[in-house]
């Protein structure tokens, strides 16, 4: 019978790869933060998270899920647009990736978005997230 995957992601590495379970366990992360779901989402982040938002400011996993479940940081739209690359040793992965944020039904913006994981006691969690606003100068320019 295969294993079934729950939102803490407890697998022996050795049957589902980190480059394979880490960005299906993102995306995962993603919908629970958009729907406010907490009880998926906060597993999903470990005791020590930190966030540097597109704007420079730093939030705890407290203060993070806090703004997401009380609406004042609601998602309408936090999505991956482009393929999440996975770089991935044995117990810290770092994951990189566009993503779509909107907090209301305008178009929002894309950023490069970039997680660290780490996995203890066979669990991996996101402990590092920062994302960086991609400005239409800065998509083509390649400088």
């Amino acid at each position: 019978m295969p294993q079934r995957r729950t939102a803490k992601a407890h697998y022996p590495r050795a049957v589902i790869p980190a480059a394979e379970l880490l960005p299906d366990l993102e995306r995962r992360r993603l919908r629970a933060l958009v729907s406010a779901d907490m009880v998926t989402a906060g597993p999903l982040h470990a005791e020590d998270y930190q966030l540097i938002t597109p704007s420079g400011a730093q939030l705890t996993k407290d203060g993070y899920l806090g703004a997401v479940a009380s609406g004042e940081l609601g998602y309408r739209v936090f999505e991956p647009v482009s393929e999440i690359a996975v770089l991935a040793g044995a117990e810290l992965a770092v994951l990189r990736y566009q993503a779509r944020i909107s907090f209301d039904d305008g178009p929002g913006f894309v950023c490069w978005h970039t997680d660290c994981y780490r996995c203890r006691d066979q669990t991996w969690q996101v402990v590092w997230s920062q994302a960086t606003v991609i400005t239409p100068a800065a998509s083509g320019a390649g400088r």
